[in-house]
């Protein structure tokens, strides 16, 4: 199962990229967990500077921009 974790404080732009993750891991087909990150002490042991931010199984693979479904199935594979 992969873990896809949103960084950011629960902004609109955050929820967009919620929404973006959710729909690129259901176009897979693979199992997922949706984690929302929004305490900043936790966003920042990440090493994120900007949000929103999207880590997948804790990796960070973008931060301070809102990537398409297309992009982000592509870090999900």
């Amino acid at each position: 199962m992969k873990k896809i974790q949103i960084l950011g404080m629960g902004c609109p732009k955050c929820k967009k990229l919620a929404e973006n993750a959710e729909t690129a891991a259901k176009e897979l087909g693979i199992e997922y967990e949706i984690v929302k990150i929004t305490n900043i002490n936790d966003i920042m042991n990440f090493g994120v500077m900007m949000t929103p931010a999207l880590a997948v199984d804790g990796k960070v693979k973008v931060s301070g921009r809102i990537p398409d479904v297309e992009e982000i199935k592509k870090m999900l594979q």
